[in-house]
């Protein structure tokens, strides 16, 4: 018999994968927790949307794991991973997703020369 204050999971078995959801800033109506299907709630969906423009003005990322209990706020290491992405294909971040990764990714920001 589990111990006092054990509490059922409500996972169901197989579903242990991690998920990330985007919280977007959108103007006047406000900001919310993007609506996403199941199918495209992994890292790379959801870096992949970012980088195409698929949201107004993201705000954070956060990932979380029910069946292992965890949740952690991801928005530097996404921000620094879009940057990252960018500079390899030799491009500047699109100016609708500028703002975010200037405002995640933190001190870390390593400059790369573009060789012409």
């Amino acid at each position: 018999m589990p111990g006092r204050g054990w509490t059922p999971s409500i996972v169901p078995e197989g579903c242990d994968q991690t998920v990330y959801l985007v919280k977007d800033d959108l103007g006047r109506h406000g900001a919310v927790w993007r609506e996403a299907d199941a199918e495209t709630t992994d890292l790379e969906s959801v870096i992949t949307d970012l980088m195409a423009g698929e949201y107004a003005n993201p705000l954070r990322i956060i990932a979380f794991n029910t069946a292992e209990r965890w949740s952690e706020d991801v928005t530097e290491d996404v921000a620094r991973e879009i940057r990252r992405r960018f500079d390899l294909q030799l491009a500047d971040v699109p100016s609708g997703l500028q703002d975010f990764v200037e405002r995640h990714e933190g001190h870390h920001r390593q400059l790369a020369l573009r060789l012409v």
